[in-house]
């Protein structure tokens, strides 16, 4: 039974929903530290990321044990900040993974744990609230909350100006979303200025090739090719592609180097990966997809640019270990060169990883 009877609850003690913070009445009975208002927001919290961290919340929604020195205590309280500092940050990479995936519904829930979580570790007016906001803010720009995700914004806002220590990696998010913000109030010139602020703190923190900076090169793309100025926008979209393709190639041939010096114990070679966590290929995926479509009914005559995306997308789905779609790029882009160099050209599946 998972509804909550008033009698049982301790005086003096408000149970909230996770999600809208409204009186409890049900709980979620497999960990029994987690309310909700009613079926709706238990269901979508489960969907979104409860199911994920369920067990985990117990020992950080129940009293410490008792300790018998003052050593064990303090180091019971480490292994509490460990756990929720995992949790801050593997909340915020699903909600930023369903962002990406265009689930703003299902992103919610897993922001608003990384919101919580912040404020247990770092208090209510720390900076590393402002992530967590930001996430919020884009969520409800994708769900057409447009005032919701502007109280984000504010909120993200005060908090960055009231800090003496923000890094340009938190500027740039926020101006980007900023910049969103805007284009959705169709304000362009003003979602310019953001996005160009959002690629100048990004180059700062990380480089101006670097993939994190390469977001406010492709929303700022599609400003310019909203307004028509095709040549701007084609010129973005091409450097945004080539960011991802020097990034996914080099690493391609960094793990090829070091699969031929790795074994597993059955002496099988095996190592696969993006140097990505799970939102940023995902945020790969849907740029790289979006310039190709924008490319393939634009740029007809320029075939290589076409080549170009599905090689960077063939390698990522390689890195992913996701062959049939590899399979997929490699005869897109076949056809794309068979078409450009006629039909008696022929080439390996260097087309598709980049060699």
């Amino acid at each position: 039974m998972n509804v909550i009877y008033p009698l049982a609850v301790p005086k003096g003690r408000r149970l909230c929903c996770e999600v809208c913070e409204a009186p409890a009445e049900r709980m979620c009975t497999a960990c029994t530290v987690t309310y909700y208002c009613g079926p709706v927001h238990q269901k979508a919290d489960w969907g979104s990321i409860h199911a994920k961290i369920c067990q985990l919340l117990i020992p950080l929604r129940t009293s410490m044990p008792f300790f018998n020195s003052e050593e064990e205590r303090q180091h019971g309280l480490q292994q509490l900040q460990r756990r929720q500092e995992h949790l801050i940050e593997f909340c915020y990479t699903v909600a930023q993974k369903y962002l990406f995936e265009g689930r703003h519904e299902d992103a919610v829930p897993a922001a608003l744990h990384s919101l919580r979580f912040r404020m247990n570790v770092h208090g209510l007016s720390s900076v590393e609230l402002v992530p967590a906001y930001l996430l919020l803010a884009e969520a409800s720009l994708g769900l057409g909350r447009i005032v919701q995700a502007e109280e984000y914004l504010s909120q993200a806002q005060w908090t960055v100006l009231k800090s003496t220590d923000c890094s340009n990696a938190t500027h740039s998010l926020l101006h980007r979303n900023l910049g969103l913000l805007y284009i959705a109030k169709k304000n362009l010139e003003e979602a310019r200025y953001h996005l160009a602020n959002d690629i100048y703190f990004a180059s700062c923190a990380f480089g101006t090739e670097d993939v994190r900076t390469s977001g406010g090169y492709f929303h700022l793309a599609n400003i310019f090719y909203s307004l028509k100025k095709m040549e701007l926008a084609d010129t973005l979209y091409t450097k945004v592609s080539e960011i991802w393709y020097t990034y996914l190639s080099s690493h391609y041939q960094a793990l090829l180097h070091a699969r031929t010096q790795q074994t597993d114990l059955l002496g099988k070679q095996f190592m696969n990966d993006t140097g990505l966590d799970e939102a940023q290929e995902a945020e790969a995926i849907r740029i790289l997809t979006s310039i190709l479509i924008i490319q393939e009914s634009t740029s007809t005559q320029a075939p290589q640019k076409g080549i170009l995306i599905l090689k960077t997308l063939g390698i990522l789905y390689y890195l992913m270990l996701e062959f049939s779609k590899v399979w997929a790029c490699f005869a897109s882009a076949l056809g794309v060169s068979r078409h450009q160099h006629g039909p008696g050209w022929k080439e390996g599946k260097e087309t598709c990883l980049g060699g």
